[in-house]
């Protein structure tokens, strides 16, 4: 598990608004985190979104979906049910400075 793959990973159980169901996630917390701890970061994906500040526009397994920053959560690896890919560089930088906007400025 490394930050910037996409996983599948298994959301449920959830409550209220919570982003739920299995779905493609990205891992955001750095290796030296998901190295050693059993949990780790991640945001989870979605097809259905509106163009908030807070979510990043991705196409990927030929859907286009979102990257939702506003539902960054801390998981157990066994929550991960398989590797799906990688981020790309562009959408790399985009997820760090929307999360520097976020929480740093």
């Amino acid at each position: 598990m490394k930050q910037y793959n996409i996983c599948l990973v298994n959301l449920d159980p959830t409550i209220g608004h919570e982003i739920k169901k299995t779905r493609p996630c990205v891992i955001i917390s750095p290796n030296e985190m998901n190295d050693f701890l059993s949990t780790i970061i991640i945001a989870p994906m979605t097809t259905k979104s509106h163009n908030y500040p807070t979510r990043i526009k991705i196409h990927f397994q030929n859907k286009d979906g979102w990257i939702v920053l506003d539902q960054i959560r801390t998981i157990d690896k066994t929550r991960l049910v398989k590797i799906l890919g990688k981020l790309e560089i562009d959408k790399i930088k985009e997820l760090k400075n929307t999360i520097n906007e976020m929480l740093i400025q």
